[in-house]
């Protein structure tokens, strides 16, 4: 049987999270590869494993949500606070066109480190997006080992916080994922408001929310 000559990495994310989803998970990367014609060597073009394979596509979420962004010519405009808005309001369009694949692979994992895992590739991406973008004006003070500490502590609460917006989309199910959208709004305006060392109004606006949604329903 001829096999296909233009088998892409897009064509093999593709083919994966539908066999994925569709609970045809491959056994080996020579049966996927036969199930979809194509040579088992043109994976590995690609990706060492199927493991990697996972973790890119949480990674191409990410570089997909900043090629969208670069599009926009009004991106360009924007400060810091306005750009991370609309990372985080393209990323979720993006994760929620794909809820059902993410939902499975992180909410319906009961290992927690194994989850983490799978975004490693992700946290790299990002972490590249917040030092290009969002925090590259940073604070100088004059010292070197004070600057990558400032640096490192800075990526570590940016991942930390998209950590949670994430948790707090997979547990939301309110309509159209508006609680999400709020969530993403009070959570970003109150990270630059401790980050200007401004009046705490919005972190106790955003503590407030968070209260209110984790109070039990009567």
């Amino acid at each position: 049987m001829t096999r296909k000559k233009n088998i892409t990495a897009e064509k093999i994310v593709d083919f994966y999270m539908n066999d994925v989803l569709l609970e045809h998970t491959p056994k080996s990367v020579y049966a996927f590869a036969d199930k979809h014609n194509f040579n088992e060597g043109d994976f590995y073009q690609f990706f060492p494993s199927f493991d990697r394979l996972e973790q890119e596509i949480f990674a191409l979420f990410c570089s997909n949500t900043v090629a969208l962004l670069v599009k926009n010519e009004a991106y360009t405009t924007y400060d810091s606070k306005e750009k991370l808005l609309s990372f985080y309001y393209t990323f979720f369009e993006i994760l929620t066109a794909n809820r059902s694949y993410v939902y499975l692979k992180l909410k319906g994992n009961k290992n927690k480190l194994e989850s983490l895992k799978l975004l490693q590739e992700l946290k790299k991406e990002f972490s590249n997006y917040i030092t290009a973008e969002i925090y590259k004006d940073g604070i100088d003070f004059k010292n070197k080992n004070i600057n990558k500490l400032r640096d490192k502590s800075v990526l570590e609460v940016s991942w930390i916080q998209l950590l949670f917006t994430i948790q707090f989309w997979l547990e939301d199910v309110s309509k159209g994922f508006e609680k999400t959208d709020i969530f993403i709004e009070k959570s970003v305006k109150a990270t630059f408001d401790l980050s200007d060392i401004t009046p705490l109004q919005s972190v106790f606006d955003f503590a407030k929310f968070l209260w209110k949604e984790k109070m039990p329903t009567s």
